[in-house]
């Protein structure tokens, strides 16, 4: 075994990779850059070593950088994770010059399947299924539009150097083909630095649907069954599952024996994913190989019993693989959801920032979370949005869907927004439940996902003034100056909340709800789940606003440099405290400027577009 093995990554998949090694009691080595001094697979990491600025291009996509910093901690091997350089032949080809062992595929596996056109090619010379499509290198708009036609209509344009949904367009009819190619290869050489497009046939529901493969360095295969990954948003997963649902043997079989014959062709070793299209009929198509360990990794794990990260170690060692197929079996069910800090109400904003509260279930059975951050941390603007992984494994499909609903009315972040509002009523759908799935599933459900209850139910607020009372009284008991205790007139303590524009008085008592409600709060800031639903509200203040966004309550300053993108009141209005007067984007998240006390608004100082500068005056009331 290895002794010391160096990760090239950050974050989530850093940790987990760490936890694997610590297991195996192999020394962790970790880089980090300016943004991740302080980040937690730096200190779960027996050493750590300073990469650089915080921009990933000057940090963990720099190979010579980490190469160095390997040989310095004289590490055995480099663990790409995922992202970054995990699928980068240049930076496996830099450890074997160095005689670091990369655990990963080799070289020219890696290169076959970096272009989306040249795997196709291959995986048709190997007669794996692949969709109808045009793969050549004339590029010439008369060539593609031939093609496309000769395809038929509706077409999917892709970049052939890409991923993540960018560079892709679906055209639906010929007059619309000559402004989609134009606009699909201008974000391909922006993102990817090359236009080259490929063109598939559309399917108008499709499944996404992957096989685990592996392989060692003897030629032994095996496929670790198959994942759906189908709900997505723009092309990125959310929700993933294992097994897939509505697959019988027969197709599970056809699935594993074309994902193995994939990974022949190529000569492959290691862990890898070959991803398919299913359709309604049956049918399946490769899209792409990824030569690396996928995110959703861990529910391959949860029904298999299997660690892919200690699997990827062996392998890159010349061991054999620790199973053979037919010792491979299928333990109930499991599904992952992608906790992510991002804004679905505004269009899925990054949101970037301090965690306040990063609250989730640490010991429930059968359910997991893979994050790489902890309450106090930092989401960084230069990195992904993802948080964590909340993962939960059942006897079947219905019982880890609700362990997993379960597992997520028990986690909540404050301090930036997240997207866990829709992982939760995405679980409830009637669709997900029936396993209806295809790659459209968010887009057809998108008003119900994104609604935002109109209501807030009168026990949630009886419970959060509960709350508030009894550690007003607790932080009070051993007060002396009887101004500050409540202890003997705590019956007649009323509290303002606000939600959405609407402001409740409650008074302060024990709460008799029987329904089961959970809360969360910081500052004046509370978050409440109750029977699946998410409610977030303000707590707004007799005796002045704390946290005025100016030392003249009158007089409302920009709080950082930002951009004025909502404002919902004109000058003459008449305003509420707590009420919503603009808000800013700044550093990709959003700032709401709240009334401190009720008043006329006398000046805006700013419009929606406007950028402003810190300590900009941006309204006046009266």
């Amino acid at each position: 075994m290895f002794n010391k093995v160096l990760i090239a990554n950050r974050g989530e998949i850093a940790c987990r990779i760490i936890r694997t090694l610590k297991k195996l009691n192999i020394t962790a080595v970790a880089i980090y850059s300016d943004a991740d001094r302080h980040a937690q697979h730096v200190k779960l990491a027996d050493e750590a070593y300073y990469l650089g600025p915080a921009p990933a291009s000057e940090s963990y996509l720099c190979i010579d950088k980490i190469i160095a910093i390997a040989k310095k901690a004289n590490a055995d091997a480099i663990h790409p994770g995922y992202g970054f350089l995990a699928e980068n032949a240049n930076f496996a080809r830099a450890c074997e010059h160095t005689g670091i062992v990369f655990i990963g595929p080799p070289i020219p596996a890696i290169e076959s399947m970096g272009s989306k056109a040249g795997a196709k090619a291959l995986m048709m010379k190997h007669n794996v299924p692949t969709l109808p499509g045009y793969h050549d290198k004339d590029q010439n708009p008369e060539t593609l539009l031939a093609a496309a036609k000769k395809i038929g209509f509706p077409v999917l344009i892709k970049a052939s150097f890409g991923g993540g949904g960018r560079g892709m367009r679906i055209v639906h009819e010929e007059a619309g083909f000559a402004e989609a190619l134009v606009t699909a290869k201008r974000e391909a050489l922006n993102s990817f630095g090359n236009d080259e497009v490929i063109l598939e046939k559309y399917l108008a529901m499709p499944r996404h649907v992957e096989v685990q493969i592996f392989a060692d360095q003897t030629q032994n295969y095996v496929y670790l069954f198959e994942r759906d990954c189908s709900i997505q948003r723009r092309h990125q997963k959310v929700v993933e599952e294992a097994p897939a649902p509505r697959v019988d043997e027969e197709l599970r079989t056809r699935l594993g024996a074309a994902a193995v014959k994939a990974a022949q062709a190529i000569g492959y070793v290691g862990a890898g994913t070959v991803e398919f299209l299913l359709g309604n009929d049956g049918q399946f198509y490769f899209m792409e190989m990824n030569t690396r360990l996928q995110v959703e990794h861990p529910v391959t794990e949860m029904i298999t019993g299997e660690d892919l990260v200690e699997w990827q170690l062996q392998v890159a060692q010349g061991a054999p693989l620790p199973k053979q197929q037919d010792q491979l079996k299928i333990h109930g069910a499991a599904i992952e959801v992608r906790l992510c800090a991002e804004d679905p109400y505004h269009d899925f904003l990054p949101s970037t920032g301090k965690i306040f509260i990063y609250d989730y279930p640490k010991n429930m059975p059968h359910v997991r979370m893979d994050t790489g951050f902890v309450a106090g941390d930092e989401v960084s603007i230069y990195y992904d949005s993802m948080l964590g992984k909340l993962i939960a494994w059942g006897e079947n499909r219905e019982a880890a869907r609700r362990a997993l609903l379960n597992a997520l009315d028990q986690t909540e972040v404050l301090g930036v927004k997240t997207n866990r509002a829709l992982l939760s009523k995405i679980l409830q759908q009637d669709d997900f439940i029936q396993a209806h799935l295809s790659t459209h599933f968010i887009t057809k459900h998108e008003k119900t996902l994104l609604a935002v209850p109109e209501a807030i139910p009168e026990t949630v607020l009886s419970a959060a003034a509960a709350h508030y009372l009894y550690h007003l009284k607790k932080a009070n008991k051993n007060a002396q100056d009887p101004w500050q205790s409540l202890l003997g007139w705590h019956a007649s303590v009323e509290v303002i909340f606000q939600y959405l524009d609407q402001q409740h008085t409650v008074k302060a008592g024990k709460s008799n709800s029987a329904e089961h409600i959970r809360l969360w709060h910081h500052d004046d800031q509370w978050v409440a789940h109750c029977q699946h639903e998410s409610y977030t509200f303000y707590q707004v203040s007799r005796f002045g606003d704390q946290n005025a966004q100016s030392h003249d309550d009158n007089q409302l300053t920009a709080p950082m440099p930002g951009r004025i993108i909502a404002q919902p009141v004109n000058v003459g209005d008449n305003v509420k405290k707590g009420q919503t007067l603009l808000i800013m984007e700044a550093m990709k998240m959003e700032h709401t400027i709240r009334a401190p006390l009720d008043g006329v608004i006398k000046a805006l100082h700013a419009k929606v577009g406007d950028t402003v500068a810190e300590n900009t005056q941006l309204v006046e009331l009266s």
